[in-house]
C-alpha cells in the first residue's frame, strides 16, 4: 500500500525561480515604493489593495517578472492555498520575505497543490515552490497528502485488509513494531469488531502499531475508527446516504497521519495506535438489530441500529488502549451525522473527560487554524443508553443528542481516571476552496500533533 508520494509542487531550494510577494493592507504603500515604478503603476492601475485573494502577475521586459499576493488579515495557511493552482502552470517560484508565517505558508501552498491523480490526470500542472520537502510546512503537507489519498481512495481498492497494510507499511517505514489481528484471533481478542464486520466477505483486522520515541516517556494512545465502507448493515442506508461511505475510515486515516507526524518529528514520547479495519455490510452473517454482542470490555451491548457500527468498532479498541494508562487516550472517527447537524463540516466536535486537556486541544487548533468545538459529555443523557437485555444500548431511546449519546456509549469504556478524547469529524472537503480540494481532508491532524508538541516538548 502507497503511503507517500512526493510533493510534486516543490521545486529544489536552489531552483532558478521568480519572485513571490505576500503582502498586508499595513505594508502595501512601503512595498509599492520598493518596486519598480512601472510595476508599481500596474498594480495601482489594478486596484490592488492587499487584500485577501487571488494572485496577480507582475509584467517585466521579458513577460512575467514575479507576482503579489493580498494577505488581507489572514492568518492561515489558506491564504497561501489557491497558489499552486493559480500561478501558471509549471512555472518555479521562491517566497520573499514578508509579514507571514514562513512554514504556514509552505504548508498552505503544498495543500492547495494536492490532486488526486490515482485514476485521471489532472486538469492542469500545479505551480511550484521553491522549498526543501523536509522543512516545516512541507513535512506536514505530505502527511496530509497521505490522509487525503487513502480517504479519497475507493472502498474497492481500500478494504480492511488495505487499509491495515497501510498501517503496517507506515510502521516499517518509521522502525515501529506492528501487529495484525485477524481471523479467528480477532473473533477472541475483539469481538465487537468482529460482530461488525462479519457481514462482509472482506475480514475485519485490528493492527497495533508501538513505536517506542523516548524510554519512560509519557504513552500516547491513539485509537482511529476505519469502516472502508459503510452501507449502514440491516438498518440499510438510503442510496445517498452511501456515497461517501468509502471517507467512514477517515478517523483512522487521521490517527495514521498524526502518528507519523509524531514519528518524523521524533516527540518525546512513547506512542501506540489501534485501528479497527472493517467493512460494514449485509448478508446472512451480518448482525442484526436486537443482537447482544460481547465486548472485550466484558460489557454487553444490544444492537439497536446497525448503523452505528463506528462506536462498535471504537469501544474494544478503547478498553484495550486504557487498560495500559496512557497519558493521553485520543480517538477519531466519523461517528455520527448529527455532529455535523450542530457543527457542520468544517468544526469537529471534541469531547473530552479532561478540562486541561481539552483547552489544550482547543487552543491547539485555533492557533494552527484547524479548529474543533467542544461539546458536552452530559451525564443527563446516559440512562438514555439503557437497555432491557443488555448492559447498554448502542444507540439512544431518543432522537436527539446523538452525538452526545454516542460519546457518551465510548466512555463506558474508558475508565474516568484516564484522560481521554473523542473528536467527532466528517473528514472530507463538500466543495473546493483554497488548500482545501474536494474530497478527503485530515481534520484535526495539526491542532493534536500542536497541542501533543506543546504538551511534550521536543528533545
Amino acid at each position: 500500500m502507497m503511503i507517500d508520494r512526493p510533493l510534486d509542487c516543490l521545486a529544489t531550494p536552489d531552483a532558478p525561480a521568480l519572485p513571490l510577494y505576500a503582502v498586508r493592507p499595513d505594508g502595501l504603500a512601503a512595498f509599492l515604493e520598493s518596486l519598480p515604478a512601472p510595476q508599481a503603476g500596474f498594480l495601482r492601475q489594478a486596484g490592488f489593495t492587499a487584500a485577501a485573494g487571488d494572485p496577480l502577475l507582475l509584467p517585466g521586459p521579458d513577460g512575467v517578472a514575479g507576482a503579489v499576493l493580498g494577505l488581507g488579515a489572514d492568518r492561515s495557511p489558506y491564504a497561501f492555498g489557491a497558489l499552486a493552482m493559480r500561478l501558471p502552470a509549471g512555472t518555479v517560484w521562491r517566497l520573499e520575505p514578508g509579514d507571514f508565517d514562513r512554514p504556514a505558508a509552505v504548508l498552505g501552498f503544498c495543500l492547495g497543490g494536492y490532486r488526486f491523480t490515482r485514476f485521471r490526470p489532472g486538469k492542469r500542472a500545479p505551480a511550484l515552490l521553491a522549498a526543501a520537502p523536509d522543512q516545516p510546512g512541507a513535512a506536514e503537507a505530505a502527511a496530509i497528502w497521505m490522509v487525503r489519498d487513502l480517504i479519497n481512495l475507493p472502498a474497492n481498492l481500500l478494504g480492511p485488509a488495505e487499509l491495515a497494510e497501510a498501517a503496517l507499511a507506515l510502521a516499517r517505514a518509521h522502525g515501529a513494531a506492528a501487529t495484525d489481528v485477524t481471523g479467528p484471533a480477532l473473533d477472541e481478542a475483539y469481538p465487537a469488531v468482529a460482530a461488525v464486520g462479519r457481514g462482509s466477505a472482506r475480514a475485519p483486522h485490528v493492527v497495533t502499531l508501538r513505536w517506542e520515541g523516548k524510554a519512560d516517556a509519557p504513552l500516547i494512545a491513539l485509537c482511529g475508527k476505519g469502516v472502508c465502507f459503510d452501507t449502514g448493515g440491516y438498518d440499510l442506508k438510503p442510496s445517498a446516504g452511501m456515497l461517501r461511505m468509502k471517507k467512514d475510515m477517515g478517523g483512522a486515516a487521521v490517527v495514521l497521519g498524526l502518528a507519523r507526524r509524531i514519528m518524523e518529528a521524533r516527540l518525546p514520547v512513547r506512542l501506540v495506535v489501534r485501528l479497527g479495519c472493517v467493512e460494514n455490510s449485509v448478508s446472512g452473517t451480518a448482525m442484526r438489530p436486537s443482537d447482544v454482542l460481547a465486548t472485550k470490555a466484558g460489557i454487553t451491548v444490544e444492537v439497536g441500529n446497525t448503523d452505528a457500527e463506528g462506536r462498535l468498532v471504537l469501544c474494544d479498541l478503547l478498553a484495550e488502549a486504557a487498560a495500559e494508562q496512557p497519558a493521553l487516550l485520543l480517538d477519531c472517527a466519523t461517528l455520527t451525522g448529527a455532529a455535523r447537524v450542530a457543527l457542520g463540516p468544517d468544526l469537529p466536535a471534541l469531547f473530552c473527560n479532561d478540562d486541561a486537556w481539552a483547552e489544550t486541544l482547543l487552543g491547539a487548533g485555533t492557533v494552527s487554524h484547524d479548529p474543533m468545538w467542544r461539546l458536552p459529555l452530559w451525564d443527563g443523557y446516559a440512562s438514555w443508553l439503557d437497555s432491557s437485555v443488555a448492559d447498554v444500548n448502542n444507540v439512544s431511546s431518543k432522537p436527539l443528542a446523538g452525538a452526545v449519546t454516542a460519546a457518551l456509549f465510548l466512555r463506558r469504556f474508558v475508565p474516568a481516571a484516564v484522560p481521554w478524547a473523542h473528536i467527532d469529524l466528517y473528514a472530507w472537503n463538500d466543495q473546493t476552496r483554497p488548500g482545501r480540494p474536494e474530497g478527503g481532508e485530515a481534520q484535526t491532524l495539526r491542532a493534536i500533533f500542536a497541542a501533543l508538541a506543546s504538551r511534550f516538548s521536543r528533545d
